[in-house]
């Protein structure tokens, strides 16, 4: 996909916005989400607005602070859950700040879907909770995607790399780091150099690449887990003088990196639907409370896999 094509998609799902976050009018399907202080997260709840359209239902769409807001977003649920809802999706801070809520839902009738961040399933069982499906990007294959790119530019001249990871212990983020070296063993030429977290975090990500930089003059390129550190690893790249010579690549497909790929500064994204990771999630809410399956906590969820797409200046 390139620039002008994502740009015109995310114009038609900005179209489709319903106003408030809140809506005014009674809701049987609520969302709780990370953050809304991201583009990743409107887009998701753009998503979630446009299929509630669609559908012709009322959807209430609540947000925790911070991406580090872990009991904010905890308490947040627990309070949704004691409200009238028939359904209500999650998107998780961590794989188990919200365990006892969802369990908590479950025993009120309330259909749960897990959205983005994936809840840790065995505390979820123990505690006698279930989901009734599972939406994320897979970011393994998402990773390896984005490796194989990252391979590919570099040719059979090959080179150093390094990874700029998420938090530690984030399955997202891990799974993407999994999924970039995946790419990277299978030639021969390229050496990973570095693997290190920077906790999403833009500043951190700057420090993180200069040093690595600094210890490694010939880098050659570099992977981050989100477009907020592929950012703070451009201006590394660029304080060291080597913009065009060490190739950046990031992930989500935010606005800001998809025009810094338009300048020739960040190399490519690799861009999640987040939108309709929303739509879906919604939808799936939506057909449970129609369809009624019962709630049991050895209930397997329905796994969905959105795609991802590699987004360049070409």
């Amino acid at each position: 996909m390139n620039i002008k094509q994502l740009t015109l998609a995310i114009a038609g799902a900005a179209a489709f916005t319903l106003g408030p976050v809140q809506s005014a009018f009674a809701a049987d399907y609520a969302v709780v989400l990370k953050t809304l202080a991201s583009p990743y997260w409107v887009a998701m709840r753009d998503g979630v607005l446009a299929e509630a359209k669609k559908q012709g239902v009322q959807v209430d769409i609540f947000a925790a602070n911070s991406e580090d807001d872990i009991t904010g977003q905890q308490r947040l649920l627990e309070d949704v859950v004691n409200k009238n809802y028939k359904a209500i999706g999650v998107a998780p801070i961590s794989p188990v700040n919200v365990v006892q809520a969802i369990s908590a839902a479950n025993k009120k009738g309330i259909y749960v879907v897990n959205m983005d961040e994936k809840v840790d399933m065995s505390q979820l069982k123990a505690a006698g909770g279930s989901v009734v499906a599972f939406l994320a990007t897979d970011n393994l294959a998402l990773g390896e995607k984005a490796g194989k790119y990252i391979v590919s530019k570099l040719g059979s001249a090959g080179g150093k790399v390094a990874i700029i990871e998420g938090k530690a212990g984030n399955s997202s983020g891990d799974a993407r780091r999994d999924g970039v070296k995946k790419a990277f063993a299978t030639a021969p030429n390229v050496k990973v150099v570095a693997s290190l977290p920077a906790d999403w975090d833009r500043s951190r990500a700057l420090d993180v690449a200069t040093n690595i930089l600094q210890r490694n003059p010939d880098l050659k390129a570099i992977y981050a887990a989100n477009d907020t550190m592929a950012l703070g690893a451009v201006q590394a790249v660029k304080n060291a003088g080597k913009l065009g010579k060490v190739l950046v690549m990031g992930t989500d497909g935010v606005p800001e990196a998809i025009d810094s790929v338009k300048r020739g500064e960040l190399t490519a994204t690799a861009a999640q639907d987040t939108a309709t990771l929303g739509a879906k999630s919604l939808d799936i809410l939506v057909q449970s409370v129609k369809n009624k399956p019962a709630i049991k906590p050895d209930n397997t969820p329905q796994f969905v896999a959105i795609d991802s797409k590699i987004v360049t200046k070409e």
